[in-house]
This record gives C-alpha cells, structure tokens and sequence, in this order.
C-alpha cells in the first residue's frame, strides 16, 4: 500500500440545506418557465440542478410547494425591490408615479411569471392541492402588500379613500389583469398603457395624502 493509499479518505463535505433549496428553485424556475406547470416533471428539475428526487421532496413536499416557493419568492423580491426604490420619496404622487413605472415594467419584462401565475391560479380553480399553496400564498402576498401600503402612506402623511387591505386587494387585481391582458395582446397592452392603468389607480389611493 502506498503512502497516499494509506491515507484516510476525506469526508464529503455536506451541501448547507439553504444552497440545496436554492439550487432546485433555481433549476425548477427554468423549466417551468420553458414548459409550464402541466408539462414539467420532479426528475427533471432535480437532474438539472445535480441532485435525486429524493432530495427533491426532502426539502419541498411536492410539485405544487415547489411552484408555490418560486412564486412567492419573485413576490417578495418584486415588493422589496419597489419599497428600496422608493424608499427616498416622501411626496404621495411622485411615489405613485414611480411604483406604477416600477410595476409595469415587471409585468412586461417577466412575462414567465405571468404565465406561471394565470396557470396556476387556474389550476387552483379544480385542483384541491393546488389550491392548498395558491390560497395561503395570494393571502399572505395581500398582507404584505398592505403592510408596505400602512408604510408608504405613513411616510407620505396620506388618508387613502380606503383601508390598506381593500387597496391591496385592488392592486393585486390590477397588476393581475393587467399581467394576463398584456400576454393575450402585447401590442395594446404595453409597457405604456399598463403604466397609465396603475399610475391612474394608485393616484386615486393617495389622493388624500398632502404633498410634502
């Protein structure tokens, strides 16, 4: 036995929980993005991003907990991305105008989300699993939606015409309509137009609020 023979093997390092989770996230991003929802399969994600099916499920618990986890993590980056660009604007309509070119901006370049999202939702429709992940996560996007609503409004010294929950349902359902009318007709429904749509709705909501 050689010298190198004898020497004892070194363990393989372990892969952190956090890098595994993201690593399938970020395959099952892909292909869902090229395949949709229906036509993409667990083995495949997990081949792509280096691993077995099994680890697959030990750190999410199915195909829809999967596409529900990349879903809410684009919503949270969206929002975070939208509060820490405007987080210098104390005046009520340049924060309106300015959250309405940020989103409208998201609706026409990530057009993959859009696609995911009507699918699933309509998934959810006749699928009681999928159902299971859509609900709790619409719920939870409204309550976050409607906290940085209480934040920005606090910050602008408004008195929006409504509370922060019924404005929070109102700009889900119109970045919503407006992701799946600019997938049906990208030409009608551009950039532009998705921008005036919002802008005009989130000037209504912060039309109480004195300017700076």
């Amino acid at each position: 036995m050689t010298a190198a023979e004898d020497q004892p093997l070194e363990p393989i390092p372990r892969m952190p929980r956090e890098e595994v989770r993201r690593r399938l996230l970020d395959a099952a991003a892909r292909i869902f993005a090229e395949r949709g929802y229906a036509d993409s399969r667990l083995e495949d994600i997990a081949h792509a991003a280096g691993f077995t099916k099994g680890a697959l499920y030990s750190n999410f618990g199915g195909k829809q907990d999967l596409f529900g986890a990349i879903l809410s993590e684009r919503a949270h980056t969206e929002l975070a991305t939208v509060m820490v660009e405007t987080e210098d604007i104390g005046d009520a309509s340049a924060m309106a105008a300015r959250v309405a070119h940020l989103v409208a901006q998201r609706i026409v370049e990530d057009t993959a989300r859009g696609r995911l999202g009507l699918e699933f939702a309509a998934r959810a429709a006749r699928d009681e699993q999928a159902r299971s992940v859509v609900t709790p996560m619409r719920r939870a996007q409204r309550e976050a939606a409607s906290r940085a609503i209480v934040e920005v409004t606090t910050r602008c010294g408004g008195s929006p015409p409504v509370g922060p929950d019924l404005a929070a349902l109102i700009l889900h359902c119109l970045t919503n309509g407006l992701s799946m009318e600019h997938l049906a007709d990208p030409e009608a429904i551009s950039a532009d137009v998705a921008e005036r749509a919002l802008s005009a709705v989130l000037q209504w909501l912060t039309a109480g609020a004195p300017e700076n």
